[in-house]
């Protein structure tokens, strides 16, 4: 997908900073947007020897094929082993890193003191920069007070917020906001997604994540799960059943958490149906969702939903994932029958 197409405003503030760039760019926005996309083609446009109008990146010089092979020397790119790890084998035990290690941030001292190619431009990419831990953050921070000339630091997150106030002090903010629903759909639509109206309001008008639940439902999982949603009466035990082997089946493409976030919407949805308003996430369910609204209290609704947070951190690392899946079931058909 063209995020450049889609982000247009954007690309043209990061090309406007060309002439004097910061030593750090903090890139933000809701997750699914394309900000590492957009932080890719910056960084290799800066890198290109020959940019095109516009200031793209040509694809056709030495540093834009080294770019392109992984391997250019005044790049790095920090992020969680999980994001470029193979899908783990189902008989192995060790999981990818889902944080950015300090042992990475401290491989980059050796970057540093190297000489840049044809003494250009340094660029080191944190993706995303949410995932490093205090540790990890501190030894980042430490090269940032102190920035190496001719170094540039692309730090994308979708929660700023969680990173200490000390990085984001010392970074220049570039918000990434939403682009208009119809020139989404229009990109998704070219990408060949069916229906792209429908997944880009499940996905919360994010493109990108529009894209991972389409991939991800075709196990069935979404169509499943609204359906037993829409009943009044259903057996939470045997929808866990079902979806805990989806998850099992899948090798790590469906996770927990997608489930919990589904759940979410859709308890959002009743709640916007329930004070007036219009649903936002599950189109196709409209008249079912008003008329679940319908016999349920709003303030059962909130309690709901706070519980449900707390299930959303506790799908991170559960201790079992089927019985995880009975007590988030058995909780939402507590809220039907009450």
């Amino acid at each position: 997908m063209n995020f450049i197409s889609l982000h247009k405003e954007v690309w043209g503030s990061l090309q406007a900073q060309r002439g004097r760039l910061p030593h750090a760019l903090l890139i933000i926005g809701q997750r699914g947007l394309g900000k590492f996309e957009l932080a890719q083609a910056f960084a290799k446009s800066l890198l290109c020897e020959n940019p095109l109008p516009g200031s793209l990146s040509c694809g056709k010089c030495l540093a834009c094929n080294w770019f392109e092979q992984g391997n250019h020397p005044d790049y790095r790119l920090l992020q969680p082993q999980a994001l470029t790890a193979e899908p783990e084998m189902e008989e192995s035990k060790k999981k990818a890193s889902q944080q950015i290690t300090i042992d990475q941030v401290r491989g980059l001292d050796e970057f540093f003191n190297v000489g840049t190619h044809r003494a250009g431009l340094r660029i080191i990419l944190v993706n995303p920069a949410d995932a490093m831990n205090r540790n990890t953050a501190n030894a980042l921070l430490k090269t940032l007070e102190e920035p190496a000339p001719n170094t540039l630091f692309l730090m994308i997150s979708s929660e700023p917020l969680r990173l200490l106030p000390t990085i984001r002090s010392r970074c220049q903010t570039v918000p990434v906001g939403m682009p208009p629903a119809t020139l989404c759909a229009a990109a998704l639509a070219q990408e060949g997604l069916t229906q792209a109206e429908q997944w880009l309001a499940l996905a919360g008008g994010s493109p990108g994540v529009a894209l991972e639940l389409a991939a991800s439902g075709k196990d069935g999982w979404l169509e499943l799960l609204t359906r037993r949603l829409a009943a009044s009466e259903f057996e939470p035990l045997d929808l866990a059943a079902e979806l805990d082997k989806v998850v099992k089946e899948s090798k790590g493409r469906l996770a927990l958490k997608s489930i919990v976030e589904a759940l979410q919407k859709w308890l959002i949805d009743l709640t916007f149906v329930s004070n007036g308003l219009p649903i936002r996430y599950f189109l196709p369910q409209q008249d079912t969702i008003s008329g679940l609204a319908a016999m349920i209290p709003p303030e059962h609704l909130v309690r709901a939903y706070r519980l449900l947070l707390t299930r959303r951190r506790e799908a991170e690392q559960p201790l079992n994932s089927r019985l995880f899946l009975e007590g988030l079931f058995m909780d939402y058909r507590g809220l039907l029958r009450n």
